[in-house]
């Protein structure tokens, strides 16, 4: 099977409420999606369509090409069936491979069972077929063969991603509990900026938020920071075609000379690490980094930006009695000195965002580490009236 000319259901997954804005995305490349569902989007096309949705994807996590989908019954049967596939015409090209696997089987109760059995099926098959076999272990470093099995019902892919496409590849130092690079991306888009205003992101950390805007404002893919995907590992890999969509990607960045970041943390190690993962992603230059307490945050007067805080809430750092506070103050901060700007609390703790003190007009649903957030939108008006926190206030309400 020519896989850059058969065409085959490309499942493309992500984060969980991330499908939104990545099926944005997808159509923004020119894809109609055939379905989408909580963790992904599903679209018709070839090898060379993986190619490019891994080159140009921010809120992607894997990139998954279907080989055949098929029934299956025990462990027994599954090795049968993947003894079947012509693996010396997928695989011939790489030394290495890696099995995964997602399982909901009754006979089954460990995924790394399953991808035993269907590595021991392919390396069976190479040896009766060629008299030798590929090595294969966990890294996602070479070729990757993903099976997804539900009850009786079951599809294999090619994973033609590998390493996840959540990690973007400029963070050089992670800092403390960072925000993962797609929920960002995601985050931001889900803000409406116009990408031209200003972004504001007082308690930046290591700036990923901060980062991932100068990213899109400048149509900086994420591969332009990668080098090695799993799709480069399978047999009849067309690297004139990669070549193409690398250059693409280099002649959609578009400098923004009038792009204004202001990203601040009132700790010093976090803004010099903010200053080396923005210089590793090529954006240093639009992002203005201080390190100061947010409420002294310059906040450029007379423009319709946003403001973005991704404070602290309680489940891995910070305790939530001392966080109150700081999150009255966040309140105070945004309606004195954010007038004219919508402002941005990511939290995954509504009690502490009752102590904003200011009732948020949308409440977008998101998951952090598999924490139940939520991204909260004010209007800041001029003279918006302060709504006194209270403990009986309902999550609707907030």
């Amino acid at each position: 099977m020519d896989m850059y000319s058969h065409i085959s259901r490309i499942v493309i997954t992500c984060s969980k409420r991330l499908s939104p804005y990545l099926e944005t995305e997808v159509r923004e490349l020119g894809y109609e999606p055939v379905d989408v569902f909580q963790t992904g989007v599903v679209i018709m096309g070839t090898m060379a369509d993986c190619i490019r949705l891994n080159l140009n994807l921010y809120c992607g996590s894997l990139v998954l090409y279907s080989l055949q989908e098929l029934t299956l019954e025990d462990p027994d049967d599954l090795y049968r069936k993947m003894s079947l596939v012509k693996w010396e015409e997928i695989l011939s090209g790489t030394d290495y491979f890696s099995v995964t696997s997602n399982v909901n089987h009754p006979t089954i109760d460990n995924e790394l069972f399953v991808n035993v059995r269907v590595k021991d099926a392919i390396v069976d098959r190479f040896r009766e077929k060629l008299g030798s076999r590929p090595d294969s272990g966990s890294e996602l470093s070479k070729a990757v063969i993903h099976l997804f099995w539900k009850r009786e019902d079951a599809e294999l892919f090619i994973d033609t991603s590998g390493q996840t496409l959540a990690k973007h590849g400029y963070r050089k130092i992670p800092g403390k509990a960072p925000m993962l690079e797609s929920l960002a991306a995601a985050s931001i888009r889900a803000t409406q900026w116009d990408k031209n205003s200003p972004f504001i992101n007082p308690m930046c950390g290591s700036s990923t938020l901060a980062i991932e805007a100068a990213l899109w404002a400048t149509k900086r893919r994420p591969g332009i920071f990668r080098e090695n995907y799993s799709f480069m590992h399978i047999d009849g890999y067309q690297e004139e075609i990669y070549n193409q969509e690398r250059r693409a990607i280099d002649d959609l960045i578009t400098e923004n000379p009038t792009l204004k970041i202001i990203a601040t943390d009132n700790s010093s190690d976090a803004i010099k690490i903010s200053k080396i993962n923005a210089k590793a992603a090529g954006v240093e230059k639009y992002i203005q980094f201080d390190v100061c307490d947010f409420e002294i945050t310059e906040v450029p007067e007379n423009e319709e930006g946003v403001v973005y805080f991704n404070p602290e809430y309680g489940e891995r750092l910070g305790d939530v009695n001392k966080l109150e506070d700081t999150y009255a103050r966040i309140g105070d901060f945004m309606k004195t000195k954010c007038k004219g700007y919508k402002g941005y609390i990511f939290t995954g703790n509504l009690e502490l965002a009752k102590k904003i003190g200011l009732k948020a007009n949308r409440r977008i649903e998101f998951y952090s580490a598999k924490l139940d957030c939520r991204l909260l939108e004010y209007e800041l008006y001029a003279g918006s009236k302060r709504v006194p926190p209270t403990s009986s206030a309902s999550p609707s309400e907030i």
